[in-house]
């Protein structure tokens, strides 16, 4: 199919293609690694390789030894392909932004205690940055994080914290919320994790008693909360008041809602 009568059946606007020197060109780059030597022999299986990707011409622009038996690559050039917009699924935020101000006030008003939060990174994982971000008071670029709301009683865990761990901090803080960070995605950890996480949730407490269980990383696909068995995935970019205005909607406006 040819890029004409696809514009001619569907709104340009809709219709995209990469951007490199110039609008629709559709020059694109690429990285990648093989687990060959720095040679000849190798730059030429990553230009095969791109080749395969439908990147034509591929120019090799960058090649690199990583360690014994490894080479970085670097990969610049043309693919073809067209992007239809109109056809793009992506998870919408379905929750009004909230000010810590807002957050604290709702919280106060209608759940009339504090909002139990529970954090940890799980399993072998010890990357702390993405839940210090959301949860310490510092908070990321400027957006304070949940310790800084006044009507949040958060409980940070850190790194490498087991699943039972987990379960029985939850249960000792009468948490609302329990948030996990997985960075670490190596042979599908951050899956694997997640779904012992939620497994053990669901055993540990009656149905629609749980606490909301939540995770984010830079590897998850924010459409498989249902598959993962969890109520929300964050992906990144992520602030601390994104998480604060979601956990003040489901927990309280929402139930509330369902109540009247």
């Amino acid at each position: 199919m040819t890029a004409a009568p696809e514009q001619a059946v569907v709104p340009e606007k809709q219709i995209v293609r990469p951007y490199g020197d110039t609008t629709g060109d559709g020059m694109v780059q690429v990285s990648f690694t093989l687990p060959l030597p720095h040679d000849k022999r190798a730059e030429g299986a990553a230009i095969q390789l791109a080749g395969k990707m439908g990147i034509d011409p591929a120019m090799l622009v960058h090649a690199r030894p990583m360690g014994d038996g490894f080479t970085f690559f670097v990969v610049y050039g043309r693919v073809n392909h067209l992007v239809d917009t109109s056809v793009v699924r992506v998870v919408e935020r379905d929750f009004p932004l909230l000010s810590a101000k807002e957050v604290n006030a709702v919280v106060k008003r209608q759940l009339r205690r504090k909002l139990s939060v529970v954090g940890a990174c799980i399993g072998t994982d010890a990357h702390t940055v993405g839940i210090d971000a959301i949860l310490n008071v510092k908070g990321i670029a400027g957006d304070k994080g949940l310790e800084y709301y006044r009507e949040l009683r958060v409980s940070n865990l850190g790194a490498q914290v087991s699943v039972p761990d987990l379960v029985a901090a939850a249960r000792a803080e009468q948490a609302d919320a329990v948030l996990v960070s997985q960075v670490v995605t190596q042979r599908d950890a951050h899956l694997h994790n997640t779904r012992e996480m939620s497994a053990a949730f669901r055993e540990a407490w009656p149905a629609g008693k749980r606490p909301l269980l939540i995770v984010g990383g830079p590897r998850f696909d924010e459409a498989m909360t249902a598959e993962l068995g969890v109520d929300r995935i964050f992906g990144r970019g992520t602030t601390p008041g994104e998480v604060a205005s979601y956990l003040v909607h489901t927990l309280i406006t929402s139930r509330r809602a369902a109540t009247v």
